[in-house]
């Protein structure tokens, strides 16, 4: 039975986590060349491609970086082993800093990825989402509902669901990804429903548990739900797509993605690779890890020490003990023996106490063969 938010663990608020699927072939070749040219150019401070025996097809991906010029990221990507034909790979993204993450830091998912459109790696985890772009929503009714019910299923994005009160132009068709902070650029999946899809997809999100305003916009509470989701708090009844800003939806997309997030099995899996595989040391962290091993190793033995010492203290005692057990024994059986040979000239106080007994009963018989008369009857 899955958990229920309650049950999971939280993302910490220094972890940034996503998850989507590269489309072209070779993504490890891509990732190795970024990750080079963002090196030479001091980007990143370093990076490693690290060892995975568990698959050969999959690729494990380290790399440093500061941000606000004296705070660490630490972050690791891994690409999936390939699951179609067209060699299609999914990739996970964990990263964390020393604090609190700020969504105006730079997203990790450049650090890693180029930024150059032309590179197909920015496509949500589920099946025909993009991120960075708007995605229209198909007109057939089962695949609408089948889409957005995998989206708030399976997609570690914020989904926002917009309703276009009519047909945009140009200046109406510019995703929302542009307008927020550089690093929820790549964790927004922003769907379209068109004027007379209204109906429709308020049908597809029954399933959902929410609804959207017409002409307005929700963001989806995602499975499990982000703690203190509020359908209210997260609609906003009207969105211009003329080319303005759209504040309200702005913010409240900032809002939700403050929330509480109760952490998906993989990215709990992930998030755990990230702090407990990590092999980009530098060398102070080797240094203190080397120190930290020398100190396990001497606590270790000196606990065998003690041991030792304390095993041989107890065995003594056992030896002593068993000695004495054999002396008393050895006693007793001496005493017993001398009693057995005693004579009659020295009776044992035992036959003593038997004799006087025995006399006693004797002296207090009623006589009645000693010729004492009886009385008359």
């Amino acid at each position: 039975m899955p958990k229920s938010s309650t049950d999971r663990a939280t993302a910490p608020e220094s972890v940034w986590l996503a998850s989507g699927r590269h489309t072209g072939p070779a993504p490890q070749n891509v990732l190795r060349d970024n990750l080079r040219k963002l090196k030479a150019a001091g980007t990143i401070q370093d990076f490693l491609e690290a060892e995975n025996s568990a698959a050969s097809d999959e690729h494990v991906f380290e790399a440093r970086w500061l941000v606000a010029d004296a705070v660490t990221v630490r972050a690791r990507l891994t690409t999936d082993p390939r699951e179609h034909a067209d060699e299609e790979r999914r990739w996970t993204l964990a990263a964390e800093a020393e604090g609190p993450w700020d969504a105006a830091w730079p997203s990790p998912a450049t650090m890693f990825w180029p930024e150059d459109s032309d590179f197909s790696w920015d496509h949500d985890r589920v099946e025909g989402l993009r991120l960075r772009d708007i995605n229209p929503l198909p007109k057939e009714d089962a695949a609408l509902r089948r889409l957005l019910r995998d989206a708030a299923r399976h997609s570690w994005s914020i989904n926002v669901v917009v309703h276009e009160a009519m047909t945009t132009d140009d200046r109406g068709r510019l995703p929302l990804a542009r307008l927020l902070p550089p690093g929820l650029r790549h964790r927004v999946v922003e769907h379209r429903a068109a004027p007379e899809q209204f109906q429709a997809v308020n049908w597809a999100l029954y399933d959902v548990g929410t609804r959207v305003p017409r002409g307005g916009a929700v963001i989806l509470p995602g499975t499990p739900a982000r703690l203190g989701y509020d359908e209210q708090d997260f609609s906003v009844r009207s969105v211009f797509l003329d080319g303005s800003e759209p504040t309200e939806l702005l913010d409240k997309v900032v809002r939700y993605a403050a929330l509480p997030w109760p952490l998906p099995e993989e990215a709990a899996e992930a998030l755990n690779a990230l702090r407990q595989d990590w092999h980009l040391l530098t060398l102070e962290e080797e240094l203190a890890h080397a120190r930290s091993l020398v100190d396990a190793y001497a606590e270790a033995l000196d606990a065998m020490t003690k041991s030792r010492d304390l095993y041989r203290e107890a065995t003594e005692r056992a030896h002593a003990a068993l000695a004495e057990i054999k002396e008393l024994r050895g006693t007793a059986s001496s005493a017993l023996g001398t009693s057995r040979r005693q004579d009659g000239r020295s009776p044992h106080p035992l036959a003593k106490t038997i004799q006087r007994v025995t006399d006693t009963m004797r002296a207090r018989r009623t006589p009645s063969d000693d010729g004492e008369s009886r009385p008359d009857r």
